[in-house]
């Protein structure tokens, strides 16, 4: 499946991004791809409709945040179909995630996914945020387009352990956002990060509740 034209472009994605995954798990993304491809013809799961542009702006822009996962247990609120969720539990196989939306098209579609790629770490959950809880929190909480920080740590303020962290994709430096964080919470770090094919900023924000 992942033969397809626009995947030759893949290997040198993951060169200019400086990322390094075994063949299996490129094989995995590029399918993850195929699949987002065919089921979004349907179900309109994703803006983006060309393969090609879903390698840099959907694969790579979620792999890029791995070097900052900390710990072994982590959820993608507002996940879509999978972003950055997907991507992050095929690279790694030992870290658990549960990947939360609020619509059961996107969740059927991560479950299909989840069958026919035998990717085992994932729980795939429906249902509000505000209204999800969890038997165990998590060492990270990741978000990718998904609310306004102050919007995603209130609604998400049940979630992390004591020492666990929020982690926020965003666009350009959000310096308006960062003013207005809630009183629970500090900004650890921000992370401008480089994603090849990609126009624009993206930066990882990296915050943490106060004990």
């Amino acid at each position: 499946m992942a033969a397809s034209s626009w995947a030759k472009k893949w290997p040198s994605l993951l060169q200019q991004a400086n990322i390094s995954i075994t063949d299996k798990q490129s094989e995995q993304l590029l399918t993850l791809v195929s699949l987002l491809d065919k089921w979004n013809r349907a179900y309109n799961l994703t803006s983006v409709r060309v393969p090609e542009q879903m390698l840099s702006k959907h694969l790579i822009d979620s792999l890029v945040i791995r070097p900052h996962l900390q710990g072994k247990r982590f959820i993608d609120v507002g996940t879509g179909p999978g972003l950055p969720g997907l991507p992050l539990a095929i690279v790694e196989p030992d870290k658990e995630f549960v990947l939360l939306d609020s619509l059961g098209k996107r969740i059927r579609f991560i479950r299909q996914v989840c069958h026919e790629l035998k990717i085992t770490n994932v729980t795939a959950v429906q249902a509000r945020v505000e209204d999800y809880q969890p038997e165990q929190q998590f060492d990270g909480v990741i978000s990718r387009a998904f609310a306004s920080l102050s919007d995603m740590l209130s609604w998400c303020a049940h979630l992390p352990a004591a020492h666990g962290k929020f982690l926020a994709l965003k666009g350009v430096h959000p310096t308006d956002e960062l003013a207005e964080l809630p009183d629970f919470t500090e900004l650890e770090s921000v992370h401008k990060l480089q994603v090849p094919g990609v126009e624009g900023e993206r930066h990882l924000v990296i915050i943490t509740t106060r004990g």
